[in-house]
């Protein structure tokens, strides 16, 4: 970070605020994300329960997407490995429970992210050929 950064985020936050009330705060903020309120109301609430300027609740809310990006930079090398072993206890459970209509789903969703699409369905059937006459009226 460059000074006039440093300098730019002192203005934000003021000379009180140390920066490990600063992480606090924020990281109130990341856990709350998960509630279901749009970006606004999270910033909005958040400024009113931590007592501060919105403008400072939005810096706040910078940082947390920062970390939401992070978070995602981190989990994207085995997210599909985890999705995959997610899929199969889920079609174990629906088959147990009998829930077969929730196995079939399970099942096409396990074949699309295994490369398995219409297209590579059809590269197996043989081909058909349909010749239609008409007539010269």
């Amino acid at each position: 970070m460059s000074e006039k950064d440093l300098e730019r985020i002192k203005n934000i936050y003021g000379k009180r605020n140390p920066k490990t009330h600063i992480e606090q705060r924020c990281q109130r903020l990341y856990t709350k994300q998960l509630d279901g309120l749009s970006t606004r109301q999270l910033v909005l609430q958040h400024a009113q329960r931590e007592g501060i300027a919105e403008k400072t609740a939005w810096a706040d809310w910078k940082r947390v997407t920062e970390w939401n990006s992070q978070d995602l930079e981190r989990d994207r090398a085995d997210i599909l490995s985890r999705l995959h072993s997610m899929r199969q206890r889920l079609f174990n459970a629906a088959l147990k429970k009998g829930q077969l209509q929730t196995a079939h789903m399970i099942l096409d969703s396990l074949g699309r992210a295994n490369g398995e699409t219409q297209e590579a369905v059809n590269v197996n059937m043989p081909p058909s050929l349909n010749i239609q006459i008409e007539s010269k009226e």
